[in-house]
């Protein structure tokens, strides 16, 4: 039964977002006579996010939402990736890794996804050490979550992050690193049609680009709700349109012309990479795809050779204005007015045809539908099908014959037809019965005896329209009359299911190598288990069994503890004490013995928990440990660094090893004499210019530095603030516990050091005054011996 609907035309406006995104959507719709409606009464449905399944089984011709069932295909990070990571190898299997379809495919980076590719990604790392990443969210927008890495091993474990590999040569203007953002809008799924708007935008990043300013969110991201934040810009959010970026590419002597075919192309094949996951998931949830649509923006990376990398691809592009007028808002709001006024006469959301009934779908109506569009489209450019149309449809799994009749009606010329092979499938046969078995994926099919039949004649060589013919004929000497045309889409659509499945693929040219323009590298195979390292750690007068199970971990550590790592050898072998670095599915384990130290350890987390066990196992009866930095100078004195920040800690002090002092960490104290006390000489967490002498035996603690939430950058620590900074990292020997009169004692010998509290500055004066009195207590201990040295 048809659905029954006001006569008035309504538009729903839904989902999560703010009032600009509708306004250009009711700008269109309003002066036609459009009325606002609500999730119950609709023609047109405008959602920023995703609407509910049941809203999709009301779409028809006539009722149209802005969304595909299966979107995340592209719309996730990590699906995208994994989308057009597939096609890619699909077209190297068919064509070779040299070959000119799988060079096409090159305008990915590498992406891993947390937590399975998490080991992946530390042997890619270990084998690329000078490589940095960009760690992302897999589900996120407008920049959240988004930095850069400088250490791989700092990806987190949790679900829901990727990883990609950072590409370190952008193309930039003024200096300053852009993205572009294009606007792609798929009219239909069944045939494909795809286009591209012709305008859209640079968006720049509102400081200028340093590769050495990891840190700097300004500097490495263009997103403007980031870089609206920057107060120390004149422009935090400026975007330059199309139309000027070309021109200014031209005035620089680059070709813009072969830069946008490659944009183009691209686009494509992006939108063809996930085509087989919405088709599905359309199918699945009962909708009609015909009243669907989905525009997207897509933002892409430029580099310093002019090569089109894709980054995203956004639902429910932002149509808010972000730049101020005079930084591109006056031509933003021209050209999102612009692209949705297009948009909706292209997709003829008013009405203005006719809509069609439930007639049968021919190759004529359907290049009169396509020839009827491209009419309406505006400033959209239809990429697919394309005007050479041999160029795309081997990189679908298989074109559908909707997809072959209309690339065969436009280009006004037949099209070869695919032949299939098989991929990764085991045939089994039992008497007349086939059986088929992926090998890949462990999935067992049983065909009925007519698509048992188009499987064999498939895998002999027919191409789908011979096997309907070979079929029909078979139907006819048996005395029956088939309907030749349902036959036919019969076998098209048996045969595309089984490549969606991955049990076929489009026959490609033999793999021949041959020069290509720029191949992506060769996607890395999984790692194999590393081999076991059995080594001896030595510290504080003991040794311990290390083993070791990961090539990435055994790096890092051998960075780390250098000379405290050695081969093991027999008297090691036989000691009880015995450590494990064991890699898990999602991170690492640290087992000491039989115990589980810690468990799901990133790599930069491991070698901090190593070293917060060994500093444990320094502590003894009477004698517990700090685990703290320690900075001890030449002379033997020792200030004890209570401070949250490590890594401000550590460039904090960076000036006092030019003096010779050590930087190390861990101390153990004498609760019989406070006065002496002896550094562990453990290394900081990531050695970054710290003094590598071994830190005397024995120190006099002279000071002790906490952090304070004040805005003063250095000022006098009250006993009580050193006492709490410094009781929680205090690590008794097994089954001891400081006692009231220690803790008295431990006050007490406190109140006669130097405390200073230390304040945290995102942007420090030109004379840090910490700086200069750590630099005053180094030089008064070493002026005796060089006088010279007090002028630090």
């Amino acid at each position: 039964m048809t659905e029954q609907h006001s006569p008035t035309r309504r538009f729903w406006l839904g989902g999560r977002r703010a009032a600009e995104q509708d306004r250009f959507f009711r700008e269109a719709l309003e002066p036609l006579g459009w009325e606002v409606g609500d999730e119950h009464d609709w023609d047109a449905g405008w959602i920023t996010g995703m609407p509910a399944s049941a809203q999709f089984r009301r779409v028809s011709p006539g009722r149209r939402l802005n969304h595909f069932p299966g979107n995340a295909a592209l719309t996730v990070k990590s699906r995208l990736h994994e989308s057009l990571s597939t096609l890619r190898e699909r077209m190297v299997e068919s064509h070779g890794a040299a070959s000119e379809p799988a060079s096409r495919l090159a305008f990915f980076p590498r992406s891993w996804v947390m937590p399975d590719d998490y080991h992946a990604l530390q042997d890619t790392a270990l084998a690329n050490p000078d490589q940095r990443w960009i760690l992302k969210p897999t589900n996120a927008s407008k920049g959240k979550g988004v930095r850069v890495l400088r250490d791989a091993g700092d990806a987190p474990l949790a679900a829901d992050w990727m990883v990609q590999e950072y590409l370190a040569n952008p193309h930039t203007i003024r200096g300053h690193k852009y993205v572009l953002r294009l606007y792609v809008l798929i009219s239909s799924l069944e045939p494909l049609r795809v286009y591209l708007y012709r305008q859209g935008f640079a968006k720049l990043a509102s400081e200028p680009w340093d590769p050495e300013d990891a840190d700097n969110p300004f500097s490495q991201l263009t997103n403007p709700d980031i870089n609206a934040l920057n107060d120390r810009a004149d422009v935090p959010v400026e975007f330059i349109d199309l139309d000027r970026y070309r021109a200014w590419l031209r005035d620089q002597g680059h070709d813009d012309d072969r830069l946008f075919a490659r944009i183009h192309d691209l686009v494509a094949l992006t939108a063809i990479s996930a085509v087989d996951a919405m088709r599905g998931r359309t199918a699945e949830v009962g909708a009609d795809p015909r009243g669907c649509y989905e525009l997207l923006g897509l933002d892409c990376l430029v580099d310093d050779t002019l090569k089109p990398w894709i980054l995203e691809c956004n639902l429910s592009p932002s149509l808010g204005i972000c730049a101020a007028p005079e930084n591109g808002g006056r031509v933003e709001e021209a050209v999102k007015g612009g692209l949705v006024r297009d948009m909706v006469a292209l997709l003829d959301i008013p009405g203005t045809v006719a809509t069609e009934g439930e007639e049968e779908v021919t190759a004529a109506r359907l290049v009169a539908e396509a020839e009827a569009e491209q009419a309406r489209a505006g400033d959209f450019l239809r990429l697919l099908p394309a005007e050479e149309p041999a160029r795309y449809l081997p990189f679908f799994t298989l074109p559908t014959l909707a997809d072959l009749q209309l690339a065969e009606g436009l280009s006004g010329r037949p099209m070869t037809r695919p032949l299939l092979r098989r991929r990764q499938v085991a045939e089994l046969l039992e008497d007349d019965q086939l059986a088929l078995y992926d090998t890949r994926s462990g999935r067992y099919f049983r065909p009925n005896d007519t698509a048992a039949m188009i499987w064999l004649l498939a895998t002999e060589g027919l191409d789908p329209d011979a096997i309907a013919e070979e079929l029909a004929q078979a139907a006819a000497q048996a005395g029956t009359s088939p309907d030749v045309a349902a036959l036919r889409r019969d076998v098209w659509a048996t045969l595309g299911e089984w490549c969606r499945e991955g049990l076929l693929c489009q026959r490609g040219e033999s793999p021949v190598a041959r020069p290509v323009e720029a191949a992506m590298p060769e996607t890395e195979p999984a790692a194999e288990p590393a081999e076991r390292s059995r080594l001896q750690l030595s510290h504080d007068g003991r040794n311990w069994a290390l083993e070791v199970g990961s090539s990435a971990a055994l790096a890092r550590l051998s960075m780390l503890l250098g000379e405290r790592l050695a081969p093991l050898d027999n008297a090691a072998e036989s000691e009880p004490l015995r450590l494990a670095v064991l890699v898990e599915p999602a991170g690492y384990a640290l087992v000491a013995g039989s115990e589980v130290v810690r468990s799901r350890l990133t790599l930069t987390q491991l070698v901090p928990a190593l070293l917060a066990y060994l500093v444990g196992q320094a502590a003894r009866p009477g004698q517990p440990v700090v685990d703290a930095h320690l900075l001890v100078t030449r002379e033997g004195s020792g200030v004890l660094c209570l401070l949250s920040d490590e890594s401000g800690c550590r460039d904090r002090l960076q000036r006092l090893t030019a003096l010779g002092a050590t930087l190390t960490r861990g101390v153990r104290l004498n609760l019989a004499d406070l006065d002496a006390a002896e550094p562990l000489g453990l290394p900081l967490t990531i050695p970054a210019g710290e003094a590598r002498q071994a830190p005397p035996s024995g120190v006099s603690i002279r000071a002790v530095l906490v952090s304070t939430d004040t805005e003063d950058l250095l000022a006098t620590a009250g006993v009580l603030d050193v006492l709490g900074a410094m009781l929680p990292c205090c690590i008794s020997a097994p089954g001891e516990s400081l006692t009231p009169d220690q803790v008295v004692a431990l006050g007490e010998w406190v109140a006669r050091l130097e405390c200073l509290g230390v304040g945290d500055a995102d942007h420090l004066p030109v004379t840090d005054p910490l700086a200069d009195w750590l630099v005053g207590r180094v030089a008064s201990d070493a002026v005796a011996e060089d006088p010279a040295m007090a002028k630090g």
